[in-house]
């Protein structure tokens, strides 16, 4: 019996950009398309395991897709891949990722695998960790030092991956590699 490949869910409402992420990742995973924000939450479903979610859509934005999403309960992965600078505004959202375009075909199959086959990934402190860390990383990439020395949400998220990284650090063997894995991923703008 064959193992069923982890679902993927492109959403964009530019139809040749959601047909090609979804063609570069049909080698590793079974993917499935949608063309906007309301085709985005008909197509999600109990077998999607991941969701690369436009931010600019007409229509149903992808941060509204997003919120709808999690308010009915779904929890599976969401990344954001979006040509979208990011603001501050990113530290409110239930994302898993952020992606800021162009993104090439190698973050997104590393971004993927990390939230969907990394070792240890069904672990909670282990996935918000990763949360916490995706934000501070593209809002240092993308904001400057003195606008998030003066935020006190950034602060505190920083604060959380600190406590996050020590009792990871102390109980998953191997947390440091993930950790590189992670950090290796570029989320900012080139």
């Amino acid at each position: 019996m064959a193992l069923s490949r982890p679902v993927v869910l492109v959403v964009d409402d530019e139809a040749t950009v959601a047909d090609t992420y979804a063609l570069r990742l049909e080698d590793a995973y079974e993917t499935r398309v949608a063309y906007g924000g309301e085709a985005a939450l008909e197509a999600v479903d109990e077998d999607v395991d991941a969701v690369l979610l436009d931010r600019r859509m007409p229509g149903l934005s992808g941060d509204e897709v997003l919120e709808r999403l999690r308010g009915r309960g779904y929890d599976g992965v969401v990344v954001m891949i979006t040509a979208v600078d990011p603001d501050l505004n990113i530290l409110e959202m239930d994302f898993d990722d952020y992606l800021c375009k162009p993104v090439d075909k190698e973050t997104v199959l590393r971004t993927l695998e990390q939230h969907l086959g990394a070792p240890g990934s069904t672990d909670d402190r282990l996935d918000e960790f990763f949360q916490v860390i995706s934000k501070l990383s593209v809002l240092r990439a993308e904001r400057t030092r003195t606008e998030l020395e003066t935020n006190e949400e950034f602060r505190r998220l920083e604060r959380r991956a600190d406590e996050l990284a020590e009792d990871l650090r102390e109980r998953l063997d191997g947390f440091e590699d993930l950790v590189e894995t992670h950090r290796s991923i570029s989320r900012g703008s080139p």
